[in-house]
């Protein structure tokens, strides 16, 4: 199927005026400009007469189908607050696929997701990215795990200080953290002296120390909620004392320590902005954190943290950054190419390149308006959501 005369920004190179896409078998086969377009009959069209076509937005931080939308505990799967250290729990064991919520994300251009456990605990279990079909979850998988999350400040605090049991303190959490990797590398370490020499055994199975032998050998990044710069720089601390790949999740007062953070070379996921101040760790809070962050060279995605903002509102707060001084086309890479990259799935999604999923919405004008809404959304080619505009040319390709 192709889609002619359009406005198509591709989020990696220069926006095509007046261009065209051709997707088949989930991809993206062709794009270019008008000018180099050589129709086919074979092949059928919709013309899109000067309509804007962008690549599927990312959320890369949620906790989309782990707290579902309108349950109270029945539906509450983000946190298994008993445990402080629970890396062997996985995302997608408990993502309820079939929540609405799925389908108000892709009717938003939302297509694909980072979901997973809350932060309850210091180690909370592994993410996963996921399109935003709905359906079964194990054929909406684009990578699980894609990272673990790990969690500092106040709510591990919270959570246990309730349950009268540590973490009841920040020193506590990062105890935790240090606990558990040191355990697991010096369980990876037997591992490699068992295979070296008949000498030594293999350690009796650790479930904890499966989970995390990725994350201390560098194959799997650690997502860590921050929030104040305290816990910003212990979450630095720690990635750097173990050579952990991290990225750095919320850092509400990042924007703070701006220039520290490039230095660092960390990577943030920057919300949820579009809210209230509903903890003391999110006095400093302010929508212009993303374009403060990103205009001191931080790669930086927006992000919703569904459902504390819903996810089809993730448009929106990219909008927001922009009128609180973020760069236009940094707002909008902050929902497409820079989350993908920052979770390594810019091979797959996050732009409009041929040979990349065909992950794409059409709107009639700037998708970052509060008026903005898609006309037509497309999932690996397929149309999940279509208001009407699809109106074939043509013969099947």
């Amino acid at each position: 199927m192709t889609f002619i005369n359009a406005y198509v920004y591709t989020a990696e190179s220069e926006a095509i005026i007046n261009g065209y896409i051709t997707v088949a078998d989930g991809r993206f086969i062709e794009a270019g400009s008008m000018d180099d377009y050589c129709p086919s009959v074979s092949e059928q069209t919709v013309d899109l007469k000067g309509k804007r076509i962008y690549p599927g937005f990312i959320d890369a931080h949620t906790h989309l189908g782990m707290w579902d939308d309108g349950l109270g505990f029945e539906g509450d799967d983000g946190n298994e607050d008993g445990q402080t250290a629970a890396a062997s729990l996985r995302a997608i064991d408990a993502i309820n696929s079939f929540d609405r919520c799925f389908t108000e994300a892709h009717e938003a251009g939302v297509t694909s997701v980072v979901t997973g456990p809350g932060s309850a605990n210091p180690i909370g279990g592994s993410m996963a990215a996921v399109k935003t079909t709905g359906g079964r979850v194990d054929r909406m998988i684009i990578k699980s795990p894609v990272s673990m999350k790990m969690a500092l400040g106040e709510n591990p605090k919270t959570t246990h200080h309730n349950r009268d049991e540590s973490p009841m303190t920040r020193m506590a959490t990062a105890k935790i953290i240090r606990e558990a990797l040191i355990k697991a590398s010096r369980y990876a370490d037997d591992i490699e002296k068992a295979s070296d020499s008949e000498d030594y055994d293999l350690p009796d199975f650790d479930a904890e120390c499966e989970a995390l032998l990725p994350v201390i050998k560098g194959e799997l990044p650690v997502h860590i909620h921050v929030h104040r710069r305290d816990d910003i720089f212990t979450a630095i601390r720690i990635a750097e004392e173990f050579n952990l790949k991290y990225v750095l999740v919320h850092a509400t007062e990042g924007y703070m320590v701006a220039d520290e953070l490039a230095e660092c070379g960390a990577d943030v996921l920057s919300g949820p902005f579009l809210s209230d101040r509903s903890k003391p760790e999110l006095a400093n809070l302010t929508p212009a954190s993303p374009g403060i962050i990103s205009s001191a060279g931080i790669r930086t995605a927006i992000v919703t943290d569904h459902p504390v903002i819903p996810i089809q509102y993730l448009p929106l707060c990219a909008g927001l950054a922009v009128r609180e001084g973020m760069d236009y086309d940094s707002a909008l890479r902050a929902i497409t190419i820079y989350p993908a990259k920052i979770l390594g799935l810019d091979d797959r999604i996050g732009s409009i390149k041929v040979g990349k999923d065909a992950d794409f919405s059409i709107f009639d004008g700037d998708p970052l308006t509060l008026a903005a809404k898609p006309l037509a959304v497309f999932i690996g080619g397929r149309t999940v959501y279509d208001t009407g505009i699809i109106e074939l040319r043509g013969n099947s390709r």
